[in-house]
């Protein structure tokens, strides 16, 4: 009678198979890139709000200026949540929701609204989706270029 211990096996997988472990988005990451979006913003001169959720929706980390619009906030959370769901900086799917885009009724076909305005850009660890992040509060050209300039900062490119 043998006293070792039976292995667990998967018929189906092996660990050659298996994709490698990305490093998920962490608060610490969220932080940077928050900090990284407010001087963005400074030096713009927008008094905006910046959200950052994960690759589940969950939400990281949030910061709205004290001077910001009160509506800063929910579309910078709405911004990340579409880059995230839809894994496209929302700057690129403005025209899919025009009356004659392909998205036109998906802003209100889910529980959770989508924003298509510029702003919100999904960010990525070894080509895979990690969370994403949302600027808003100045003009959607100003909000992405924020968004931008601070997942390079933050090394998130």
């Amino acid at each position: 009678m043998s006293t070792s211990t039976p292995q667990a096996s998967t018929p189906h997988a092996s660990t050659a198979d298996a994709a490698p472990a990305v490093r998920p988005l962490t608060t610490r990451d969220a932080e940077t890139l928050i900090e990284a979006a407010v001087r963005a913003a400074e030096a713009l001169g927008v008094r905006g709000s910046v959200t950052v959720v994960d690759a589940g929706g969950h939400l990281l980390g949030f910061r709205r200026d004290d001077t910001a619009v009160l509506i800063s906030g929910e579309t910078s959370t709405r911004k990340a949540y579409t880059a995230l769901q839809l894994d496209a900086p929302t700057a690129e799917l403005v025209d899919l929701v025009r009356p004659d885009g392909l998205f036109h009724t998906l802003p209100t076909a889910l529980d959770r609204p989508l924003l298509f305005l510029a702003g919100g850009v999904p960010l990525h660890r070894d080509g895979r989706l990690i969370g994403a992040i949302g600027v808003g509060g100045g003009a959607p050209d100003q909000d992405h270029q924020i968004a931008i300039t601070a997942i390079a900062e933050a090394d998130l490119a």
